[in-house]
């Protein structure tokens, strides 16, 4: 058995690429040894800025040969079809056996496959791999770049290592041949590095300065980032995600801590984070109270000389700079009251069905103040309700005519990631109410499930209106999400509107609540709709560890569109399906619904007697006496929206139900006797789907 080792070299691969290249890689590479027949025991895949590795172990040095038989046409079959499976099996007439079996006599042919070496195996693959491999973006160079045949990569591609169990496996592709050759860090290494085999592939890298692992490098910045904050006195604000771009962009990182001026801190912190991590990917620093300071970190990829003096001088002059236009737009966007620039979403489409920004907004707007008015958003206190749900209803209204005008200013043209926030900010700034200025800066929330949901009113009424418009909007155009394609994130805003009804316990018709947002629709719209919501929450409560069958066994009973009413009998059934009751009362269920269902189909169900010509035996005597008992206890539990209560009240039916299977015989002769015990098992089913359609549940 033998190792492996690939390197690709390359000019910089863009950090965002690695980690899917380096996944590519294996999956590219573990389907050629298939292919082969060959199993590694194991592969590892690297990513550097400027090379892509994989070391495969376990190897074998050559497949073992293979024989297989295949059964061919008759042998008085025609000429062209004897043609056929001779090519496909790739043999003469004469290498065929001819074999008498009970359906007549067939060709048989015998087809051995020699055992091939593993290197020429490789040096098959990896060109077929590197040509075929999928980068996002690639391009063309040299001479050859004229030709559309010529090969694409990532960056100008520089070298190959290609060794197996330490000998070179030969190949050559665009002119580059492989070899044993590498080159460390560009600048803190010179000349070429010869790798005799896989085991010291790393260890002669580290010694150039080059780091393979990038979860080292992850991890070699975050400790060394801290480090440097510490020293100051400072906590580095984590960021995993920038910790891993950086690893991206470094082989030999180097974390050094720099400055900027003080009076940058007068723009809003998030404005000045992202700043610094969108454009420089710098690591934001605060202070012992969590407060941000001008403190920053940077990571060269370089042991400078000087200590990093120089890096730190030239990062904080480049930050100064990004900082000053950050402040520029700061300071110019506030001298505009937001109304002002919420009169230019006229001028931006929406979506060219659905109009403009502004003519969102104006829905937006009416819907927000409905859904306070109604009585939506959660009870005010009494003696309060009339004047407070006024001013909530005002609030809710300005709030949305004011939450997309941050979509014109300077700020969210250079950074779109602070839409919602920096209006929030500038809301504050010209003395809107508080409440007003936190819808406007959280309206968006939540983003997706596990973002963080909103809970006062006004951002509610907001938030769950500007969801609501899209959905129904995009719905009633046409437009909705078809298979993997989402293109308006309309899952996401179902999730964000599930999430604010159960976070905030918002009790309201989804039906009529969206009739009321789509203002008009087509009958096929809202069906649509309907089935939307119910597979977004069963996609949100399956996350959340609630069964999907018992979801759709309370969907099943048709009507119940409050949300929160709606998981609270999905929660209140699943907890009783854990018990012996419900599954003994599962078991009763179905076993009725299968007698009924039998029945009807053979189109002999009767309808149930007035009164009884004969005297219920003890046993069904008791299930009567049980329904008549069980049955109103349930619905007074659902109306008053007890479920456990309703749940607790039919668990009585278990033993006058299996007590009633054991000893009565349901279709006994006697019409009137067949037909009440029919209709008695029909009492039985109604009486459970007051909680839930049981026929959905599993087991």
């Amino acid at each position: 058995m033998a190792d492996f080792l690939l390197e690709l070299r390359s000019e910089e691969i863009p950090a965002r690429m690695q980690p899917k290249a380096a996944q590519d890689l294996e999956r590219l590479f573990t389907a050629a040894l298939k292919e082969a027949g060959v199993t590694a025991d194991s592969i590892e895949t690297h990513a550097t800025p400027r090379r892509l590795a994989l070391i495969a172990r376990g190897l074998p040095a050559e497949t073992a040969a293979t024989s297989e038989e295949r059964r061919g046409p008759r042998t008085d079959a025609p000429d062209k079809a004897l043609e056929g499976f001779l090519r496909g099996a790739g043999l003469t007439r004469d290498q065929l056996e001819a074999r008498e079996e009970k359906k007549g006599s067939f060709w048989y042919a015998r087809l051995e496959t020699p055992g091939r070496a593993m290197a020429d195996i490789i040096a098959e693959a990896v060109p077929a791999l590197i040509r075929a491999f999928p980068w996002p973006k690639s391009m063309r160079w040299g001479a050859d770049s004229q030709s559309s045949e010529s090969l694409r990569w990532v960056r100008p591609l520089e070298g190959i290592i290609a060794l197996l169990g330490g000998a070179v496996v030969p190949f050559e592709i665009a002119g580059i041949a492989s070899g044993r050759v590498t080159r460390g860090h560009r600048f803190m290494s010179s000349g070429d590095i010869e790798i005799a085999e896989a085991d010291d592939y790393a260890e002669k890298l580290r010694a150039a300065r080059v780091i393979l692992s990038a979860n080292e490098r992850a991890d070699s910045i975050e400790k060394g980032a801290k480090a440097a904050a510490a020293a100051a006195g400072l906590t580095l604000i984590e960021d995993r995600a920038l910790l891993t771009e950086n690893a991206g962009l470094t082989e030999w990182p180097v974390p050094l801590l720099g400055r900027f001026d003080e009076d940058f801190l007068d723009v809003p912190p998030e404005v000045i984070q992202l700043a610094m991590k969108s454009h420089q990917k710098y690591f934001s620093v605060a202070d012992a109270d969590g407060k941000l300071t001008n403190a920053f970190v940077c990571t060269a990829n370089i042991e400078a000389p000087d200590g990093g003096t120089m890096i730190v001088a030239g990062n904080e002059k480049v930050l100064a700079a990004r900082l000053a236009d950050a402040r520029f737009f700061w300071d110019q966007d506030r001298k505009v009251p937001l109304e002002s620039h919420a009169g230019k979403l006229k001028d931006i489409v929406f979506h060219e069905k659905l109009g403009t920004v502004a003519d969102k907004v104006e829905r937006v707007a009416k819907l927000a103040r409905w859904l306070v008015e109604e009585g939506i958003i959660p009870p005010l206190p009494r003696g309060e309700r009339e004047q407070a749900r006024a001013k909530l209803a005002d609030q809710a209204e300005r709030a949305a005519r004011l939450a997309k005008a941050d979509l014109v200013t300077g700020m969210v043209a250079e950074f779109p990631e602070l839409q919602g926030l920096i209006g929030g900010y500038y809301a504050e700034a010209q003395g809107e109410d508080d409440a007003i200025a936190a819808a406007i800066r959280d309206h968006y929330k939540p983003v997706g499930q596990g973002d963080e949901v909103p809970t006062a009113p006004v951002t509610v009424a907001v938030s769950l209106a500007d969801k609501l418009d899209s959905i129904v909007g995009f719905f009633g155009a046409g437009m909705e999400p078809t298979g993997s394609k989402d293109p308006f994130a309309l899952r996401r805003s179902a999730i964000g509107i599930l999430e604010l009804a159960t976070k905030n316990d918002l009790r309201f018709g989804l039906r009529k609540t969206l009739g009321i947002a789509a203002h008009e629709g087509s009958e096929d719209a809202g069906r649509k709709l309907g089935d939307f919501f119910a597979d977004r929450l069963k996609v949100q409560q399956r996350e959340a560890g609630v069964r999907h069958d018992l979801i759709d066994a309370v969907f099943a009973l048709g009507g119940e569109d409050d949300m929160v009413r709606l998981l609270a009998r999905v929660k209140a059934l699943q907890a009783f399906m854990a018990t012996d009751a419900g599954t003994a009362l599962l078991a009763g269920y179905k076993r009725a619904g299968n007698i009924l269902k039998a029945e009807a189909k053979k189109g002999d169900l009767p309808a149930a007697p007035d009164t009884l010509d004969y005297t219920p035996v003890p046993a069904e005597a008791a299930l009567i006496a049980a329904l008549d008992a069980a049955e109103p206890k349930a619905k007074t539990a659902v109306e008053a929206e007890d479920f456990e209560a309703a749940m607790t009240a039919l668990a009585a039916l278990r033993g006058p139900i299996d007590q009633f299977f054991d000893d009565v015989m349901v279709n006994e002769e006697g019409a009137n006797r067949r037909a009440a015990r029919l209709a008695l098992l029909a009492r039985i089913t109604a009486a459970i789907r007051t909680v839930a359609d049981f026929s959905r549940i599993e087991g």
